[in-house]
C-alpha cells in the first residue's frame, strides 16, 4: 500500500462542531501538568479536531509536533443517570488492557469539570483503519478477506468473554447477577422516560420481552457495543484487528445478549431498503456472514447450545431503539443541534417494528 493510497483509507477527524468547541489553551495546560512524560519536549501547538461518526459520547483527536492523543467526554444535554461515566469508562479499560490487549492504553483521567466544561479522559491514539459505513475506495477486499474479517471480530469477542475477572479485578465492576432482569427493566423504562409525541409506543414489545425472558444466564464481561465501526484494522492487513473502540456500555452481563444487541446493527444485504440506509458498518459487503451464521459461528465456537435466539434479537433491536430515542430526545428539545440526530424518531420508529415483526414471525413458528 503506498503512502497516498495509506493516507486515505486510515481514519480521520474533522473540523470540531461550533457548539462542541474545547478551551484549547486550559486543555493544553492541563495535559502538559498531568501527563508531561507523554508529550514532546518540543510540543508547539495543541491542534483538535473531532471525530463525527459517533452518536454518543463525543471524541476528539489532540495533535501536537510529533503526537496524538484522543480525548472522550460526554455529551452536553440531559443523560441517563448511569450514562457517560467517564471514569468507570477509563478504570475499565486500565484494568482490562493487560488481559486483552485490543484495548488503547489509558493516559489520564480528569474529574475537574472547569477544565473543558465535563469530566474527560485521554488515552493512545492508535493509527489504522476504522471501517464505517463502507469500506474506503482504496480498500479493496476479497469476500475471503471479508468472511475472515468477520470471524476474526467475533473470535476478538468470544475471546472478551472469556477474560478471566479476578485476575483483572473487574469481579465488582457490576452487579452480575441478574443482569438479564435488570436491563429488561431499566431499558424499558428508559424508552418510557425519553419518549417524545412522534415515536409510537411500546407497550407489546416490553411486555413480550418481560414475559420470555431465559430462565439462565451466563455473567461474564460484556462490551455491548460490538460493532465494525468500534474496530480498528491494521492498515498492511485490514483482516487484522489491532483495537477495540468506545467501552461505555461494558459490564458484567449476559453474553448472549452482547451479542444480540451486536446483531441489531448488522445490515445483511438482502435487508430492506430502510435497514440498509441506516447501517453504520459495511456489514452487508460481500463475503459477511448473515446473522444467523453469525449466531451459528458464535455458539460453535463456545460450545453454547440455544435452541431459541429470539428474544436476545428482540431485546438487540428494542435497546438500540431505545438509544436512538434517548439521542434524538437531545435533539428534539435543542440540547443539542447536531442535524444527524434530526431523523432519528423515524429509526425508533422502525427498529420498533422490527421487532413487532421478529416476534410475529417467533408465534408463527410456535
Amino acid at each position: 500500500m503506498t503512502d497516498a493510497v495509506l493516507d486515505s483509507v486510515l481514519d480521520k477527524a474533522s473540523q470540531v462542531r461550533d457548539e462542541e468547541a474545547l478551551p484549547v489553551a486550559a486543555l493544553d495546560a492541563w495535559l502538559a501538568e498531568h501527563i508531561a512524560d507523554e508529550l514532546p519536549h518540543e510540543r508547539g501547538e495543541l491542534k483538535v479536531t473531532q471525530y463525527t461518526g459517533g452518536a454518543s459520547n463525543w471524541t476528539y483527536r489532540l495533535d501536537y509536533h510529533g503526537l496524538t492523543l484522543v480525548l472522550r467526554r460526554p455529551p452536553a444535554g440531559t443523560k441517563a443517570k448511569s450514562a457517560h461515566d467517564m471514569g468507570r469508562e477509563y478504570r475499565l479499560q486500565k484494568k482490562l488492557r493487560p488481559a486483552f490487549p485490543y484495548v488503547p492504553r489509558m493516559l489520564a483521567h480528569c474529574t475537574d469539570e472547569s477544565v473543558i466544561g465535563a469530566e474527560f479522559y485521554v488515552m493512545e491514539h492508535v493509527t489504522g483503519i476504522i471501517p464505517r459505513r463502507r469500506f474506503p475506495r482504496e480498500l479493496e477486499l476479497s469476500p475471503q478477506q471479508a468472511k475472515q474479517l468477520n470471524t476474526y471480530a467475533l473470535d476478538k469477542l468470544i475471546e472478551l468473554h472469556h477474560v478471566d475477572l479476578d485476575s483483572t479485578g473487574l469481579r465488582k465492576i457490576a452487579k452480575g447477577e441478574g443482569y438479564t432482569d435488570r436491563q429488561v427493566s431499566g431499558w424499558c423504562g428508559r424508552y418510557e422516560k425519553a419518549k417524545t409525541w412522534n415515536v409510537v409506543g411500546a407497550g407489546p414489545v416490553m411486555r413480550w420481552l418481560k414475559d420470555n425472558k431465559p430462565n439462565s444466564e451466563t455473567i461474564c464481561l460484556t462490551h455491548n457495543d460490538f460493532r465494525l465501526d468500534n474496530l480498528i484494522l491494521n492498515p498492511d492487513d485490514p483482516t487484522d484487528i489491532i483495537s477495540i473502540l468506545d467501552w461505555e456500555l461494558a459490564t458484567l452481563g449476559n453474553p448472549l445478549m452482547d451479542l444480540g444487541n451486536a446483531l441489531a446493527y448488522w445490515i445483511q444485504a438482502d435487508d430492506d431498503k430502510i435497514a440498509r440506509a441506516t447501517k453504520r458498518q459495511p456489514s452487508d459487503y460481500p463475503g459477511m456472514l448473515t446473522r444467523q451464521q453469525i449466531i451459528d459461528y458464535y455458539c460453535e465456537k463456545t460450545g453454547v447450545d440455544v435452541d431459541d435466539f429470539v428474544f436476545y434479537e428482540v431485546f438487540g433491536m428494542f435497546r438500540l431503539a431505545v438509544i436512538a430515542q434517548q439521542i434524538y430526545y437531545r435533539y428534539h428539545h435543542k440540547q443539542t443541534t447536531n442535524k444527524t440526530f434530526k431523523n432519528f424518531w423515524f429509526l425508533v420508529n422502525y427498529l420498533l417494528w422490527r421487532c413487532r415483526k421478529r416476534i410475529k414471525q417467533h408465534k408463527k413458528a410456535m
